[in-house]
């Protein structure tokens, strides 16, 4: 089973510390829900900080309200730049789930309280503090250090880092690496510290399953009935077992936590491996791991679909001509959509109406988990988290990475984080969304060892 783990080793830096964590407060305290956003409220607070230390800055979008951040710290150009890429809108509340104000960044026995604690404000305030100690440290740079705060991920980033990708691209283009959210966090199992380090994520492929019917009143039912016949064609997706997928980063993921264990675990871990869906559902069913581990198995596993949006008829005494389900779908590297709607005829059906909800939908994404960048968050972790164990892990969501990824940014996800507790993860998007002082404190200068390292001169 899953046990907790004892924090990591690693100095802190208690000035440091003390300056992240009130950036982390004041960014919680600006309420940028998406929507409507207002992120122009963190890009002006980012912007008075930077100022502060002498750090130019951009403020750029579509609106005044919509806005992202961009500043940079010049190297002699020896090395492309490294960007430290973030967004600072945060998704919807339920006021009366929270124990505390979720826009107050109250700190209550040792953790920092407020919507985007998790996601991704820690990033922004980790992120910014990097920056300002580069400058105020006057650390000589091979490679320009690049700081992007954008808005608008949580819907899609079109009016955040897309908007800066398609109308801006010269502030971020030539960056050769990024620093993402999506990894950083801890997975321990038996007593082994597994860092994440994210270096895919899915794409999407959201559509409407559509069904047809005759209109009539209530009172007269009948069997073309367009709720009924939706109802029956969703049915299909409960006991659906997709095929399996094995990308590279899967099995890199799973062979890296099975390296780290004895057996039977080991043996069983590998199993999740096979690709015949039946024996690898088997094999995920079988381990004697968190819940919420087998669901990420299943998910970087296959394609996977989530009916979310219900709509049908208008009045109750009317039996409705169409009923509608929005899904969400995710889908693997190396699938299309093309492909993935094969998968779909199969389950739904050769006679069901599917329509794609956007043009292309997004493409997965996977980096090589080789290189400069990646070799020095090994060696940094291996200080600071002695004895953790190193594994690439693909996002099941997405992330802002698939619009700077078209620039020809490599993009790695990596707010390092330490290990609060097996549940606490389960708050992003959730009530009490929280962050321990203590993450805060060590996961700054982590981030700040790793690149000031990866772009001194």
């Amino acid at each position: 089973m899953t046990t907790a783990s004892t924090l990591p080793g690693g100095a802190t830096d208690p000035a440091m510390g003390d300056e992240v964590v009130g950036h982390l407060r004041a960014l919680l305290r600006l309420d940028t829900r998406n929507p409507p956003g207002n992120e122009n409220l963190a890009a002006d607070y980012i912007r008075d900080v930077l100022s502060r230390d002498g750090i130019a800055s951009e403020t750029v979008g579509p609106s005044s309200d919509r806005a992202s951040i961009v500043a940079r710290l010049k190297g002699d150009g020896s090395g492309r730049p490294l960007l430290l890429m973030s967004h600072t809108d945060v998704v919807a509340i339920e006021p009366d789930k929270w124990t505390q104000d979720a826009f107050g960044g109250q700190i209550v026995d040792g953790f920092i309280y407020g919507r985007g604690a998790l996601d991704m404000k820690n990033m922004v305030a980790m992120e910014l503090q990097t920056i300002l100690e580069l400058k105020r440290r006057g650390v000589p740079l091979k490679r320009d250090v690049i700081f992007m705060a954008a808005a608008d991920e949580e819907v899609g980033g079109r009016a955040g880092a897309g908007w800066v990708v398609d109308n801006r691209p010269e502030l971020i283009g030539d960056a050769e690496y990024a620093l993402n959210e999506g990894g950083g966090n801890v997975r321990v199992i038996n007593g082994r510290a597994y860092y994440h380090v994210q270096t895919a994520e899915k794409g999407t492929q959201r559509f409407k399953l559509i069904e047809r019917g005759r209109p009539g009143h209530a009172s007269l039912p009948h069997n073309d009935n367009a709720v009924v016949k939706l109802a029956a064609r969703l049915a299909r997706l409960r006991t659906y077992s997709p095929p399996v997928h094995i990308s590279e980063t899967a099995r890199a993921y799973i062979t890296g936590l099975a390296a780290g264990q004895d057996e039977p675990l080991r043996g069983k871990l590998l199993a999740v491996l096979d690709t015949d869906a039946a024996r690898a559902d088997a094999a995920i069913a079988a381990l004697d791991i968190d819940d919420s581990l087998k669901r990420q198995l299943h998910a970087i596993t296959r394609n996977t679909v989530s009916a979310t949006i219900l709509q049908a008829g208008s009045q109750i005494n009317v039996i409705p001509s169409e009923a509608e389900c929005r899904c969400d779908a995710r889908i693997v590297p190396g699938q299309t959509r093309e492909s993935f709607l094969a998968e779909l005829r199969d389950v739904l059906g050769d006679d069901a109406t599917i329509e794609f909800v956007h043009p292309s939908g997004s493409v997965a994404l996977e980096a090589e988990p080789s290189g400069e960048l990646w070799r020095t968050i090994e060696s940094v972790l291996a200080e600071r988290a002695p004895g953790c164990r190193v594994v690439p892990k693909m996002l099941a969501g997405a992330t802002d990475a698939k619009w700077v990824t078209r620039l020809g940014t490599q993009v790695y996800g990596f707010a390092p984080a330490v290990y609060d507790g097996p549940d606490e993860s389960s708050r992003v998007h959730g009530h009490d969304e929280r962050i321990s002082v203590a993450s805060m404190r060590w996961g700054a200068r982590t981030l700040y060892d790793m690149v000031e390292r990866f772009c001194r001169r």
